[in-house]
């Protein structure tokens, strides 16, 4: 990867971080391979690193669908993981860079929010909405369902 590639990849990069920091309670933390996690207390919502790749941490159920839809691939160093990954090699990729994480953080919020203190920290997450915007498909819905979406 040349110099000016490596700055690109940066570049694109630094859009999903500065995005995904954003988002309510996520804390940032410096990953191995010069990386940035994302977490919510003790849960990764997934990591970028600096070249272009976004990993992302879902149920084997839920992995497999997104990869069966095309929106993601199989986690390239761990591929019988619920680990997904995807790579950012223009442009185009950000956003759905950053849709994976939602959906992510999503997963996790909507888990975190059966518990008395979840539910008060991620009450201004409306979990089913959101899911709505980011225009699931039936059978990723159906993943998260398994888990108990709200309704």
């Amino acid at each position: 990867m040349g110099d000016q590639t490596k700055r690109e990849a940066a570049r694109l990069v630094d859009r999903v971080i500065e995005e995904v920091a954003a988002w309510p309670h996520v804390n940032t933390n410096e990953h191995r391979f010069e990386g940035r996690e994302f977490t919510l207390g003790p849960r990764e919502v997934g990591h970028v690193h600096r070249w272009g790749i976004v990993d992302v941490p879902f149920t084997k159920r839920l992995r497999e669908t997104l990869v069966e839809d095309g929106k993601t691939e199989k986690h390239h160093v761990v591929p019988e993981s619920g680990w997904t990954t995807y790579y950012i090699k223009g442009e185009e990729d950000v956003e759905r860079a950053i849709w994976l994480l939602r959906l992510s953080y999503l997963y996790h919020v909507n888990n975190l929010k059966k518990t008395p203190a979840g539910a008060e920290k991620f009450e201004n997450v409306d979990v089913a909405d959101e899911l709505a915007e980011l225009e699931i498909s039936d059978d990723v819905r159906a993943a998260f369902e398994r888990r108990g979406l709200p309704q």
